[in-house]
């Protein structure tokens, strides 16, 4: 099956036209393919190679283990010097993630730094999801839920996981 994956990342790299883009998101891109992170996928748009449906597991020992969450990552034209764009696409419950899908995460922002790479983002999105922060919320109403009973709140989370993400088999 390696052999196989590895054929079929190799015939999708071939067939985007990635002389379109620059070099560094050339080699990001076939790195994600050809060697991707952990419990994480990221497949550019054909149409727009700029575009990455990402499909992320629920990291195991927490309240989203099991669950497949689906988010979208956009590369700007300014890209290395400015983060990507990424956002749950499937609803989540986490004080750092609101309603929209936004993700409250300090290298999505200014701690953004052009040595970072979009698997780097990735990972600490995934690690965002075994770690919640509601001191640093981005949904006020999950952090306060969070504060007052984090017991209750982790419930919700795995509930909302088990009705709303993609059963992982």
């Amino acid at each position: 099956t390696g052999e196989r994956a590895s054929a079929s990342t190799h015939g999708l790299m071939a067939s985007l036209d990635l002389n379109l883009l620059p070099r560094r998101i050339v080699k990001e891109t076939q790195r994600l393919m050809s060697e991707p992170a952990p419990g994480i996928s990221a497949v550019p748009f054909k149409d727009n190679l700029r575009y990455f449906n990402v499909i992320m597991a629920g990291p195991d020992a927490s309240a989203y283990q099991n669950g497949i969450f689906k988010l979208e990552l956009f590369l700007p034209e300014e890209y290395p010097m400015a983060p990507p764009k990424v956002r749950f696409l499937t609803k989540i419950y986490h004080p750092n993630i609101d309603r929209l899908g936004r993700i409250c995460l300090d290298i999505l922002k200014d701690k953004w730094s052009p040595a970072l790479q979009i698997r780097t983002v990735l990972l600490s999105i995934q690690a965002l999801l075994s770690a919640p922060n509601p001191d640093d919320p981005l949904a006020n109403d999950v952090a306060d839920h969070w504060k007052r009973s984090e017991t209750e709140a982790l419930e919700t989370a795995k509930q909302w996981t088990a009705v709303h993400a993609t059963r992982a088999d």
